[in-house]
Parts: structure tokens; sequence; C-alpha cells
């Protein structure tokens, strides 16, 4: 195993202490590939529109993958083994119900709760033998098998991941079969170095599923970044912003409109939403 992954440096639960949590969240870099990342996920589970589901995150993190789940109007619930992780994404107030957990001891929520599962650059770390007791085949077989129970009929499951070699893409894969799921990888530009990206693509209750296709050549990544960076630049040359400041009358209005969709209770909007207090002494 390569010293320079995270995986080969300290279990999930010990690498990802507070100061790599607070790091992980701050990047500017780490924030836009782990965005792309979880869009391109979601594009995958192919939800119905304008419907609001129930997802489970797995390996959520300080929850920026949720964040874009709450974009798209959806409730999420986040697992994570890292509880500093965890204290980011309450700090971050994201929206979604976030539990501490070890999803190599399985997903323990009843049966044909979850519309759909996402699953950002985590699922590599249950190959691992952290500990004396650790098994990484009966792990991965006890999260399959446990999460296909968890999963509706029909729905999907999309795992982004970077194994490290075939025979260890080869393991999960066949242990997500083994426990019920059918499916297979999709790899997004295959022939690009820095674009490239493999997602595990699962089909719950499917008895013939049919891939996803993936994305193209290198070219059509290079253009799809220009044209990324040219839309960028045009809006800051215009002083549009991308998404409301947080805390601002907009921002909370956004959000109140996002918990509508949920069917949630709101408060209404008044001349008071979103202002400023003075400090009292």
């Amino acid at each position: 195993m390569s010293k320079n992954r995270p995986e080969s440096r300290a279990p999930p639960d010990i690498f990802y202490d507070q100061k790599e949590a607070q790091k992980y969240t701050s990047n500017s870099r780490m924030i836009d590939i782990q965005t792309e990342m979880s869009e391109r996920a979601i594009e995958l589970l192919n939800l119905p529109e304008d419907t609001p589901c129930m997802l489970l995150d797995v390996g959520c993190g300080s929850g920026l993958s949720g964040e874009c789940l709450t974009e798209q109007g959806h409730i999420w619930i986040g697992m994570d083994i890292s509880s500093a992780m965890l204290d980011v994404a309450r700090e971050r107030e994201v929206e979604g119900d976030v539990v501490l957990s070890d999803v190599g001891q399985g997903v323990s929520f009843r049966p044909g709760t979850f519309d759909g599962v996402i699953s950002i650059s985590a699922l590599q770390w249950l190959c691992n033998a952290d500990k004396k007791y650790h098994n990484p085949v009966k792990r991965l077989y006890k999260f399959f098998s446990t999460l296909y129970a968890a999963m509706k009929h029909g729905s999907r499951a999309v795992f982004q991941l970077y194994p490290e070699s075939p025979q260890q893409l080869e393991l999960i894969t066949t242990q997500a079969i083994r426990s019920g799921f059918g499916g297979g990888v999709v790899v997004d530009f295959p022939n690009s170095t820095k674009a490239k990206k493999i997602f595990l693509c699962l089909f719950c209750g499917v008895a013939s599923p049919t891939l996803p296709k993936a994305l193209g050549t290198e070219e059509e990544a290079t253009k799809n970044r220009q044209i990324k960076y040219v839309k960028e630049r045009e809006q800051r040359g215009s002083g549009k912003r991308t998404k409301s400041i947080k805390k601002s009358r907009d921002w909370i209005i956004e959000k109140k409109e996002r918990r509508k969709r949920q069917g949630k209770e709101v408060s209404i909007n008044t001349k008071y939403t979103g202002r400023k207090r003075k400090p009292r002494f």
C-alpha cells in the first residue's frame, strides 16, 4: 500500500482528527473536488425529479456531500467513524442528521428506509485491517448485506472510491454482488490521469440492471474544466454570487424554502427575517 494514501497512515477515526477535519473543510480545492464528485454520484442515482428522497451518505465526513443533497431538495442521514469530522459538520449546521458509526459493523436502519445511497472517497477504508479482529472480507459483506436490507426495492447506491489495485476493487465488487446487489463499475474519463474517477454503481432488487454511461475522453474533461472556469470568471466579473452569504436574509429564505419542499414546518418570513441584532451587554 502506498504511504501517500490516507488509508496507509492511520485508521480513519485517528487520521481524521480535529486538525485534519478543519483542513479538509477549509481547503477550497478539496471542497471543489468533493462537490464535483458528489454531484456526479447524485446524477448516477437517477432520482425522480422534483421529489424529495430519503438518502444515506456513507462516510459523510464534515457534510460537504450532504450539502449537495440538501441543495437538490433531499433529506439525508450521514454516517461516519470520525467524531472530529462530525463535530465540524454540526458546527457548519448541515441539515442532515449525522451518526457516529463504523459501517464495517453494519448499517442499522429499518428495512426499506432509503431511496438511495451515496458515498464519496470512503469505501476503500473497509479493505484495511486496522484492528486484530478486523477481517476486510467479513466487514465488506456485513456492510453490503445490511445496506441492501435498508434500501428500497429498485433503488441505487453509488460509491466513488479510490481502490489501491484492481484486486481490491474486485474484492469490494464481489462482496457487494454476494450480498444481493446487481451492478458494476463506472469509470469516468478512463484515459485521463487527473480527471479519472471510479464509481461503483449498485442496484437493489433489479434483476438485469443497465449501468449508466461513463463520461468520456480527456479532451472532454479539459473542455468541461475550461467552460467551468469561464463561467466562474464571468460571474466574478458581473458581481454575481453562486451562493448566498451564510446567515444572510437570502440564505435564511432559501433554507426555509428547502425545508418547505421537504414537508417541514417553518416560520413565516417578515421584515425582521435575517436582521442583525444588537449585542447584549
